[in-house]
């Protein structure tokens, strides 16, 4: 058995991915053997956050506190360093197969009420090969008699072509970023883009700018969606988009990691229905009734 578990691979109009078990990760994406996000090896454990689902809340809960329907709750604290309940409580746990075909797998969770999150949730992931590339959809059923906070997002670190995050180009097209504190990487204020070295509307190299902070305020094309691309010199590369009305919100992280191997080698980009801490500031922060379906979805294509 391997780290992440069973290993579910697909392929498809020169597409290959490759899912695991364990937090119905991502592991590995390519296009005509051109690796699309920054993967980890089947005998590896996942090294961070590559490729996992993020739910029942994504980014960040400061001190894992919130308080919900009139009760204090306690998360676990997920990310000691900073006092925080990071990334959910999926991202670990293993999910059962549910389909499988050449082109498609899905993976679902049962989500059983514990302590700090006392609400049932149905999780399902699916995840699609075609021309468009991998196209990943989940849904949160609240099967639970209560009504539940909830959030979600992916995790993919995407790469562009040889190199690293300095050597791409970042197109994204998104107005005001969040400001956050510079030790916990907790919400301060949300600010215009417009004369900082956070504007990407203009796509430009990265070098050596740092990221790690969520973006809204997302443009979108004629079809409601928003497309970012990260692209090497000659044009070629990688896109994510997602539909902005359900998904406003956007992480994107350099990767910025004191391991050499993992330094800034893909940049996360991380569609999200809420920004850090929406327990607490409920900004954006979904609350499903008893027997209310959520579904969220986003593609990365080859460019």
């Amino acid at each position: 058995m391997q780290p992440s578990g069973e290993q579910y691979s697909m392929t498809a109009v020169g597409y290959t991915a490759t899912v695991t078990e364990v937090g119905a990760t991502l592991r590995k994406l390519a296009h005509e053997g051109r690796a699309l996000v920054a993967g980890f090896a089947a005998e590896e454990i996942r090294p961070a956050y590559r490729g996992a689902v993020l739910a029942p809340w994504p980014n960040r809960v400061a001190d894992g506190a919130y308080d919900f329907g009139g009760t204090r709750h306690q998360l676990p604290l997920s990310e000691p360093a900073r006092h925080n309940a990071l990334h959910g409580l999926v991202a670990w746990v293993p999910w059962t197969l549910l389909e499988r075909s050449a082109d498609r797998v899905v993976l679902g969770y049962q989500l059983f009420p514990q302590d700090g999150y006392p609400f049932r949730l149905d999780l399902t992931v699916s995840y699609v090969l075609s021309v468009d590339g991998l196209t990943t959809r989940l849904t949160a059923l609240n099967a639970g008699v209560d009504e539940a906070p909830y959030g979600c997002a992916p995790h993919p670190y995407l790469v562009a072509g040889p190199g690293r995050v300095d050597d791409w180009t970042l197109d994204l097209p998104a107005a005001d970023y969040l400001e956050v504190t510079p030790d916990r990487l907790l919400p301060v204020r949300v600010t215009p883009v417009e004369g900082t070295s956070y504007d990407f509307r203009r796509p430009h190299d990265i070098g050596d700018t740092f990221l790690d902070h969520a973006y809204t305020g997302l443009g979108r094309d004629a079809g409601g969606r928003t497309r970012t691309r990260v692209l090497t010199g000659d044009g070629s590369g990688v896109e994510m988009s997602w539909n902005a009305a359900g998904l406003p919100w956007v992480q994107v992280h350099t990767a910025d990691r004191p391991e050499p191997e993992l330094n800034r080698s893909g940049l996360a980009v991380e569609p999200m229905t809420c920004p850090p801490d929406a327990f607490n500031s409920r900004t954006d922060l979904l609350v499903l009734a008893p027997g209310e379906l959520h579904e969220a979805s986003w593609t990365i294509t080859a460019v």
